[in-house]
């Protein structure tokens, strides 16, 4: 099977899927094409395990044949990220610096630390026992907000701006602080090695730092070469080209290319919009990056939901992610809580600020390619079958109902 194959399969599932949703769940078009394909493929298992193996063969062959860690990390992220990026205010950003910046570095790793400890004790109770190393690795993977399951959902959220615009960035810019943590505690549970601090501070200033500098500068000469032309379709491709150049340039030396084209996203997004782009340019860049966006999405959540068909679940690998799903939402709650009492931002951010940006913490497909991109291993299977529940819930279950969570507790 070809690559042009698997795309047109892709696709045309996905095509079929929205006008389904469309038609007749009438779910937000990510959820309700993640929901179907989810369906489709549990179904598939059961024919399967009545006695009609072929379609669910051919399926499970077709998913396989996709690198899901290679395609989101190598591929998609970038445009997602970049397309998300590119219609955040600057100011609104920098007005709430401190709340993003608080969460993204010191809440993803208290979320880590709370949710491999409870985790660590959860799977041995359960007679699933994993390493304390593995346990904090995984809650490295998972502590992350989603961006582009995030993003998704807060198009169409109604919150308090400053609360959206510190949900959107957080979600943003925390994936460098989770890289960096995974690829620390990887190297101890995978291993054995001993990471001292000066190791810790060199990768963060690599991976985080390098990654936001770099961003600033192609993102800069992009301006540059914008700014020079008044051509829509040039400029829509040297968009493309900072995208795809920019983020395979970042991994080549070693730097956050999420961070990058984040960075590079903004400034676009900000002054490009402003002083480089025609009233044409801008209307054109706009309606190409929303399609990019839309379809890229879709197509990520399609093989969300497909990616059941590869793993395994036992009693135990079910009950462990149903028991971890209130475990990460009490970390959630618990890396929130205490910077926003402690930065006092309750006032700022609006009434019942804690309880939306709980919920509204959704993990996605990075956690899945992250879990996938682990050493073979019965760690890897146990973590990765967490994890897909995990995704699942935040998705399926968080997604769905943060309107009515957002409209109860802002009338209560």
């Amino acid at each position: 099977m070809t690559i042009f194959d698997i795309i047109a399969i892709l696709l045309t599932l996905t095509a079929l899927f929205s006008y389904f949703n469309y038609r007749y769940i009438k779910l937000p078009t990510t959820i309700g094409v993640m929901l179907i394909a989810l369906a489709v493929s549990l179904l598939l298992i059961g024919l399967a395990a009545l006695g009609f193996p072929g379609i669910h063969e051919t399926a499970t062959r077709i998913v396989g044949a996709i690198d899901f860690d290679d395609a989101l990390m190598q591929g998609m992220l970038s445009f997602l990220l970049f397309a998300g990026a590119l219609h955040i205010n600057l100011s609104e950003l920098k007005d709430n610096k401190w709340p993003i910046a608080v969460l993204s570095f010191g809440g993803v790793l208290m979320s880590t630390g709370i949710f491999g400890t409870l985790i660590y004790y959860a799977l041995n109770g359960l007679g699933l026992g994993m390493g304390f190393a593995y346990c904090l690795l995984f809650g490295a993977l998972i502590s992350p907000t989603d961006p582009i399951a995030v993003l998704a959902i807060m198009k169409n959220a109604r919150v308090k701006k400053n609360l959206e615009v510190t949900i959107a960035g957080e979600s943003l810019f925390n994936d460098g602080i989770g890289v960096v943590a995974f690829i620390m505690l990887g190297e101890i549970a995978l291993g054995g090695e001993r990471v001292s601090a000066s190791h810790v501070g060199m990768l963060f200033l690599e991976e985080a730092v390098g990654g936001a500098l770099f961003g600033l500068a192609i993102g800069w000469v992009a301006f540059r070469l914008l700014k020079s032309v008044d051509n829509y379709h040039v400029e829509i491709l040297l968009t493309l080209a900072l995208v795809t150049g920019g983020y395979a340039l970042a991994a080549a030396l070693h730097l956050s290319g999420p961070i990058a084209i984040v960075v590079a996203g903004l400034l676009i997004g900000n002054q490009g919009r402003r002083y480089a782009m025609s009233e044409t340019t801008r209307h054109n860049l706009d309606t190409f990056w929303e399609l990019i966006d839309e379809i890229l999405n879709a197509v990520l959540f399609l093989f969300i939901g497909m990616e059941v068909l590869l793993l395994v679940f036992t009693v135990k690998l079910l009950l462990a992610g149903l028991i971890a799903v209130p475990m990460l939402l009490l970390a959630r709650w618990a890396s929130v809580a205490l910077p926003v009492t402690l930065m006092r931002l309750k006032p700022k951010l609006g009434r019942g600020a804690v309880a939306i940006m709980t919920w509204g913490g959704l993990r996605g497909g990075i956690s899945v390619a992250l879990a996938l991109s682990l050493p073979a291993g019965r760690e890897r299977e146990l973590i990765l079958a967490v994890t897909y529940v995990l995704v699942v819930f935040s998705i399926l279950v968080q997604g769905p109902t943060m309107n009515r969570l957002i409209r109860r507790v802002s009338s209560g």
